[in-house]
């Protein structure tokens, strides 16, 4: 058998490696280039299945109205407000603050509503319970000040009114209710 010199070794080998290399890159190519799967079709479910809950949501267009209601209120008694309107997940649907409201009262007042509608309950009853399980209170999200107020349908909680800022938790909870009290109208 004959020797084959370096240089030929060396070329021999580049040229196997670049037509594995060729080999695998257009083997890739080509499944890239196939037709993806057909999504699969959609399931029809039954309505009435009880693993399928409907629930109410308030539209961005309510909560907005609600909240601007809030800021209303309070400006007729010269207060400086923030309020946030929470959906029934906690999740923030509009937070607004009005003008000369302090720093922390965005923040605070999307706690605020996120309490109330936790526990469907305004969140000056629900100071009243930290006496018997003053634990809640570190429940993370949460803020046990009155000034939220939950929005219900049916007595059930749909969203959450927050408002923080004015001088006590009495103000606060009151401008609130006066956002909760808007959806009705």
């Amino acid at each position: 058998m004959k020797k084959l010199s370096l240089r030929t070794r060396v070329v021999t080998g580049a040229v196997v490696v670049a037509a594995l290399g060729a080999g695998t890159f257009g083997a890739m190519s080509a499944s890239a280039s196939s037709p993806a799967a057909a999504p699969a079709a959609a399931v029809k479910v039954d309505t009435n299945n009880r693993n399928l809950q409907q629930t109410t949501h308030l539209t961005v267009a309510a909560a907005t109205k609600a909240a601007q209601a809030t800021l209303d209120a309070a400006k007729k008694e010269n207060q400086r407000i923030s309020v946030a309107v929470v959906d029934r997940n906690g999740n923030t649907i509009v937070s607004l603050r009005g003008d000369g409201a302090g720093p922390q009262s965005p923040e605070s007042a999307v706690k605020k509503a996120f309490t109330a509608v936790s526990w469907n309950a305004p969140t000056s009853e629900l100071v009243k319970r930290l006496e018997q399980t003053p634990n809640l209170k570190d429940i993370p999200g949460t803020l046990f000040l009155g000034g939220g107020a939950p929005v219900q349908v049916k007595g059930a909680p749909v969203a959450g009114i927050g408002v923080a800022g004015a001088p006590s938790g009495d103000l606060d909870e009151k401008f609130a209710q006066a956002g909760v009290a808007s959806l009705a109208r």
